[in-house]
């Protein structure tokens, strides 16, 4: 029997990069899985594929950012077990040069309406418990130039993680974070070969770039009861980049 099969399983950023290859991984190991995006015909494309390979997949087409959207998330989704909160966008460039509407739209995304889900769900999960992995970064963990808001807002997810985790444990409800390294996907693979990127990739301890699959792992102990006494944990997967030296 698949770890995942009685699981109803909601992803936000579900359209494509990470999101959609943790709904992929969910679907494998049984669980149905809901698709929360913006674009609703790369989320149908993202549902069909899912289907293709012998999973359940359905799609809400919404934007998070929304405060109405968010509220009527529980009612559209139905009874969810897991809640992967995923969706995040970055503005990357120099601090100075870091506008109030870059600002604006990394937080609204990123920390906002990451909050805003999960307290929609968590009200949902009540009476029976539930399970909620937010997705950080090691950029919440450590420092990087020309990446500002999107450090900070990750530096905020893991705390809310750690605060939730704390007030929600009576309800039966887990909240962990987890904090993928440099992870290789077709939108960053130019970069990577450039000097810079290079550059990057050797100060990483295991000197190489996360692939999709290595986050599968993790995804699942967070995601799945292997990690039911794990609440308030953050998960950094990074090839040990957290530990390298200065």
């Amino acid at each position: 029997m698949k770890k995942l099969a009685s699981k109803r399983a909601l992803v936000t950023g579900a359209s494509s990069g990470l999101g959609l290859h943790f709904a992929q991984v969910l679907a494998a190991n049984g669980a149905e899985v809901v698709l929360v995006a913006r674009r609703k015909p790369q989320l149908e494309a993202a549902a069909a594929s899912i289907q293709a390979a012998g999973g359940r997949a359905s799609v809400i087409a919404l934007d998070l950012t929304d405060a109405a959207a968010r509220e009527s998330l529980p009612a559209q989704a139905g009874p969810i077990d897991i809640v992967i909160n995923n969706a995040g966008v970055v503005r990357p460039g120099p601090a100075l040069d870091h506008s109030e509407q870059d600002w604006d739209a990394v937080m609204d995304t990123n920390l906002k309406a990451l909050f805003f889900v999960a307290q929609a769900m968590a009200r949902s999960m009540q009476a029976r418990g539930g399970n909620i992995v937010n997705v950080a970064s090691i950029l919440g963990l450590r420092q990087a130039s020309g990446v500002l808001s999107y450090a900070v807002s990750k530096a905020g997810v893991i705390q809310m993680t750690k605060v939730l985790a704390l007030e929600f444990a009576r309800h039966g409800i887990r909240v962990n974070a987890l904090a993928p390294g440099y992870i290789e996907t077709p939108l960053n693979r130019d970069f990577w070969s450039t000097p810079a990127g290079q550059a990057m990739i050797k100060r990483i301890p295991q000197r190489r770039l996360g692939q999709l699959a290595d986050l599968d792992g993790p995804l699942m102990l967070l995601a799945s009861d292997d990690s039911r006494y794990m609440t308030g944990s953050i998960l950094a997967v990074d090839g040990g980049h957290l530990t390298s030296g200065l």
